[in-house]
């Protein structure tokens, strides 16, 4: 969404939240490279990030995901602290290459006992399942035949989602098919700052393209499964650094890229006009791709971090015409990211006004924050900045729920510490501190909080 003042950072209360109603879902997140470990245990293939991780200087510290959080092993521990959050839900993702080694043959049983096992784990605890069948970690064997630029893949996407669903389906109701495609268009295809590391700036475009493709391919085989559907995606409120021209139109073409490219053509059913424009210039929309693409969902999850602030750039030649510009005047999280609850209430009334009653019940599939967390003498993490960020945010939902938006569900990035991508270990997002050379877990003061905040709106506090 384009807006065109900064909104002012307010750190809250951290007293008890108002109420968000008996239906409203309380969960956390957490995705499958970033926590399983056991890169090549029980027939798992190889991911893209297995082999970006591996290559030097492409992660921070030559981090991989290797063992990571060792959830593979233990995840029974894991589940166990999650329910003792009292959550309705819990959001994970399943790795394509632990149920297709090379994405598209018969399935690896191993991999698919994993998840059996896992979903069970949680409806043993009444955790409701919310699995996301993609969160980056593509089979490379996929990659080496092109990857989302390869329209084949949207194809192996649906074959892969009709085939977990059918064995979990009896006990899963909704589905997350894609998760920030935007993210994994630009920081893998277009920048190279993630796997597969390529530096394909607009020529990066067709991977968006085919992953909204196989969104919508593997959204036909859910609903034929009785499964519902969502689309996660990463939006942001975008401002001008002034009221110029250049300026104004820098901030509309990035809002056209990181927003509008994921959510106008499942939401309306046709791209932007800039958009349709480029990616009819590289031939890759077919006769009735945007009629598939365009399924109804049963709701939009939305991942919310931070605003952004964008100017024209000074030198007409750089390869993108725009720049984003530091937001001063605002706390900053460890990731140097700055913190502005208000801007989520701008972000979610901002879709309601843009896309009306095409818009489907959202839910907050991530909302967190990185802080160093230090485990301190007495054994304990005091994250009060992270309490602090949650408050806010939450506040920020309720606000928007307030003003007619749809709202359904909120859930903390992450459970866990974890792998955060490119860089490694260093940033921790977690309600839970986990030691990486010991795996021991230690719940930080946030997950205390959350835990006593869910509690309240349970009794109607």
């Amino acid at each position: 969404m384009t807006t065109h003042a900064l909104p002012e950072f307010d750190h809250g209360s951290t007293s008890a939240l108002p109420a968000f109603g008996a239906d409203f879902l309380w969960g956390t997140a957490t995705a499958a490279y970033q926590i399983e470990g056991a890169a090549e245990a029980d027939g798992r293939g190889p991911s893209i990030w297995d082999t970006f991780s591996h290559q030097p200087g492409r992660i921070l510290e030559g981090h991989t995901g290797d063992v990571a959080c060792d959830h593979y092993h233990r995840s029974d521990e894991d589940l166990t602290l999650a329910a003792g959050l009292g959550l309705d839900a819990y959001r994970f993702s399943i790795s394509w290459s632990r149920v297709q080694p090379d994405g598209q043959s018969a399935a690896n049983p191993a991999g698919l006992d994993f998840y059996d096992q896992l979903v069970d784990r949680m409806l043993e605890r009444n955790l409701s399942p919310f699995p996301t069948l993609f969160h980056w970690d593509l089979p490379q064997a996929l990659e080496d035949r092109g990857g989302w630029l390869n329209r084949d893949t949207a194809y192996r996407f649906a074959d892969y989602a009709a085939l977990v669903a059918d064995r979990l389906g009896d006990r899963v109701p909704r589905w997350i098919t894609l998760n920030e495609p935007f993210i994994h268009m630009a920081f893998g295809y277009a920048l190279g700052i993630h796997a597969p590391g390529h530096s394909l700036y607009f020529d990066a475009l067709p991977a968006g393209h085919h992953q909204l493709l196989g969104h919508g391919l593997a959204a036909a085989a859910l609903t034929e499964r009785g499964g519902q559907v969502l689309l996660a995606n990463n939006c942001t409120p975008v401002s001008p650094a002034s009221d110029q021209p250049a300026d104004l139109a820098a901030a509309d073409v990035y809002d056209t890229l990181h927003n509008r490219f994921f959510l106008d053509p499942v939401l309306t059913g046709r791209y932007p006009d800039l958009l349709q424009d480029m990616l009819a210039e590289r031939g890759v929309i077919h006769d009735g791709d945007l009629a598939t693409i365009a399924a109804p969902l049963a709701g939009l999850g939305i991942n919310y971090y931070t605003p952004t602030l964008v100017s024209a750039p000074e030198d007409p030649h750089q390869p993108l015409p725009f720049v984003q510009l530091p937001i001063d005047g605002v706390p900053h999280t460890g990731f140097d990211w700055p913190v502005v609850p208000s801007g989520l209430r701008d972000l979610l009334v901002g879709l309601r006004e843009r896309y009306g009653t095409n818009l489907p019940p959202i839910y907050l599939t991530e909302n967190g924050c990185s802080y160093p967390d230090p485990v301190q003498a007495d054994g304990q993490i005091r994250d009060h900045e992270r309490i602090t960020f949650l408050d806010g945010h939450l506040r920020a939902v309720h606000e928007a729920i307030a003003e007619g938006v749809d709202v359904r569900g909120y859930f903390v990035w992450s459970l866990l510490d974890n792998f955060e991508w490119a860089h490694g270990y260093t940033q921790r997002f977690g309600l839970v501190h986990v030691d990486f050379d010991t795996q021991l877990r230690t719940p930080k003061a946030s997950y205390h909080w959350y835990a006593n905040q869910i509690r309240a709106q349970r009794a109607g506090v």
